[in-house]
């Protein structure tokens, strides 16, 4: 893993925002960011570090992405995001996602902190939850970051990269 082209990232588009950081994950203002006076909706989704594994403690998690490719995929995400949920049934004509945010978290994350945050605003609910998942199932499969888990007991070196998987 080069760890030189992990870098933070920022990419604003009409779609929404997409952030890489290696600062913690301010949940508030992220999920502030998407606030609407046109929106019914917001969903938010936060991964956090848990403390097990498949019956392991996990001390710490770790995070390394190709940035300059993973923040234009994530781009890409909420670009196609607008056309796979469908409008509401309550208003056809509107659009069914007003803001995005997808940001994730780079380098260590201790367990109980966040390690990636989407909040999506939309006039109606279904839509704001289907957005949220759509865009979270595909970060995992698509985005070019990867995470090596930390155990109590085991050797720093044995820990393993390990490519996001969808769930």
């Amino acid at each position: 893993m080069d760890s030189t082209s992990s870098i933070a990232a920022q990419l604003k588009t009409d779609d929404g925002v997409c952030v890489l950081t290696y600062d913690p994950l301010d949940t508030a203002s992220i999920i502030s960011s998407v606030s609407s006076d046109a929106a019914g909706a917001q969903a938010v989704f936060i991964g956090t570090t848990r403390n097990s594994f498949k019956g392991k403690v996990v001390t710490r998690l770790e995070y390394q992405a190709y940035s300059k490719l993973a923040i234009k995929t994530m781009a890409d995400i909420l670009r196609a995001v607008r056309s796979v949920v469908s409008r509401s049934d309550h208003d056809p004509a509107a659009s069914p996602l007003i803001l995005c945010a997808l940001y994730h978290r780079l380098g260590t994350v201790p367990v109980g902190e966040p390690s990636i945050v989407i909040a999506v605003s939309s006039p109606h609910r279904k839509e704001a939850f289907r957005a949220c998942e759509y865009i979270l199932e595909e970060v995992k499969l698509k985005a070019q970051i990867w995470k090596r888990e930390y155990y109590e007991g085991d050797r720093e070196e044995d820990a393993k990269w390990k490519a996001n998987t969808a769930s």
